[in-house]
């Protein structure tokens, strides 16, 4: 059973030490199960981020506020436990759940901000624009 966000915040705050929170990072993303290789396509391809991520989505349940199932992977191993960290704090929700949510705020509360490059931090925020794009079509 994969870990909630807040089970993951709860981890992080007992992790002082930077280097310790990336092998965290890393272990989450070994973690996440693998994509298998036919959904790793252009389609899927999340656009903006320097590594290779592929993102899915199923949308299930009402219409009018369906829910969004998203699985990831990527090719760099600090990049795909944050595509673990944006699963755990997306995916399983409803679509106007997931527009609501403030990644930037539970990204802040976990302190990851202010320790990525910027182009780890520019693919995270892609990422996190892609779910929430995919949130608002299943809205219609």
């Amino acid at each position: 059973m994969p870990l909630t966000i807040d089970e993951i915040i709860e981890n992080f705050s007992f992790i002082d030490d930077w280097e310790e929170r990336y092998r965290y990072v890393i272990e989450l993303g070994r973690e996440l199960e693998d994509l298998p290789p036919e959904a790793m396509n252009s389609e899927n391809k999340v656009e903006g981020c320097v590594s290779q991520v592929w993102l899915t989505t199923e949308v299930s349940g009402d219409a009018s506020n369906p829910t969004l199932t998203f699985q990831g992977d990527s090719d760099a191993h600090i990049v795909k436990g944050l595509v673990a960290i944006a699963l755990a704090t997306f995916s399983g929700k409803t679509a106007k759940d997931i527009l609501d949510t403030d990644a930037d705020a539970i990204f802040d509360q976990i302190g990851l901000r202010d320790h990525l490059t910027p182009q780890r931090s520019n693919g995270l925020s892609a990422m996190i624009g892609r779910i929430k794009s995919d949130a608002q079509k299943a809205l219609g």
